[in-house]
């Protein structure tokens, strides 16, 4: 470790020249000596120790009125993003989360709060990860390393028609950053129904060298039957047909046969630093309009690649005959990586409409 902004449990004990600092609607440029600084803001007084007086929690949060953006963070100098932790009101698709690194005009990730912290479905469910945390009762926590080295500007854009409001903390390191740090990048996608025949495209149109370190998924399925037979295919620096090819979707998410529980004959839930099947709704293992919640952390085997890449996953279920159906399901991803800049403009995400949970 030479700049102190990748901290993990084996260099903690090396010191280091960076600095700390965070930004919070209490300390909202994340200067030093500035925490709890903030006045009373007369639009959100509910959570506030409007009564005591400055230091006193006078402003912990912001409110974001319908349509407009917040401007949670616009850092300047060398360093790294090493923690965001928070907590919104209103539904978590509303709520648009973009990240721009050194002055690029496009965001490097543009992505629905909810699913950006692995909680697509809009309602609360526990997951602890090395990567994403998410706690009682909605406390979203992030643990990407983001490193820049001009600029770092996070917004947060309420796309509904009601205000939302959203406590927050990011926590930063500046610090000079080595030449082989690339950009942290996130893409969300969504297809309702996907097309009869159709392969989901997780992530594509990526330019550049780095590595993919993580996917997210969250699932409904319009079949009864198992649903996850598909392969996931990663396509590396112009593949006509991919470098790596999966078994199954269970499979790439680090479980097998079907996440089943061979004792209850049900779906067996599961969590680890690295992958999990959290989400699971209903009662009978194989009935239709089930919804799943799956991550995979490629922290210990990014796919690299020096030029380009593509992601996609089938969506292949049971038929009768033994044969494979392909399905048509409600799939929605977040892909997550690395990679040097200028980085290729972020696909359009759907309308607020498209992307809502009915």
């Amino acid at each position: 470790m030479i700049s102190g902004i990748d901290n993990n449990m084996g260099n903690l004990h090396r010191l280091s020249e960076a600095v700390t600092r965070s930004i919070s609607p209490e300390n909202k440029t994340g200067g030093k000596g500035m925490g709890g600084m903030a006045e009373l803001d007369p639009a959100n007084r509910t959570h506030a120790a409007r009564d005591l007086g400055a230091g006193w929690k006078i402003s912990p949060t912001v409110v974001i009125k319908g349509g407009d953006t917040h401007e949670a963070a616009n850092i300047i100098g060398s360093g790294a993003v090493q923690h965001i932790w928070l907590t919104p009101t209103g539904k978590w698709r509303n709520l648009i989360l973009r990240i721009y690194w050194d002055g690029q005009e496009h965001p490097s990730v543009e992505c629905p709060i909810g699913d950006f912290f692995c909680s697509g479905w809009g309602k609360y469910a526990r997951v602890s990860s090395l990567a994403v945390c998410v706690n009682p009762g909605s406390a979203f926590n992030c643990y990407w390393t983001m490193p820049f080295r001009k600029n770092c500007r996070i917004t947060l854009e309420n796309i509904a028609e009601e205000d939302a409001v959203v406590f927050y903390q990011i926590d930063y390191a500046l610090a000079e950053t080595p030449d082989d740090c690339a950009y942290f990048h996130a893409r969300f996608g969504r297809t309702n129904p996907l097309p009869y025949k159709s392969v989901y495209t997780i992530l594509d149109g990526v330019k550049g060298k780095g590595h993919y370190v993580g996917t997210y998924m969250a699932w409904g399925v319009h079949n009864n039957g198992w649903w996850g037979e598909g392969e996931i295919k990663f396509y590396i620096d112009g593949d006509t047909y991919p470098t790596i090819c999966g078994t199954g979707t269970e499979d790439y998410f680090c479980g097998s046969y079907n996440f089943e529980d061979t004792d209850t004959h049900n779906y067996a839930p599961f969590g680890t630093p690295y992958s999990g099947f959290y989400i699971v709704t209903g009662n009978n293992m194989y009935e239709v309009q089930k919804r799943f919640g799956l991550y995979r952390w490629h922290i210990t085997d990014p796919v690299r690649f020096d030029e380009d890449l593509r992601v996609t996953i089938q969506a292949l279920g049971h038929r009768e005959g033994g044969r494979l159906l392909p399905l048509q399901d409600d799939i929605s991803s977040v892909a997550f990586w690395y990679q040097t800049l200028p980085s290729a403009p972020l696909p359009k995400i759907p309308d607020k409409d498209y992307m809502e949970v009915i």
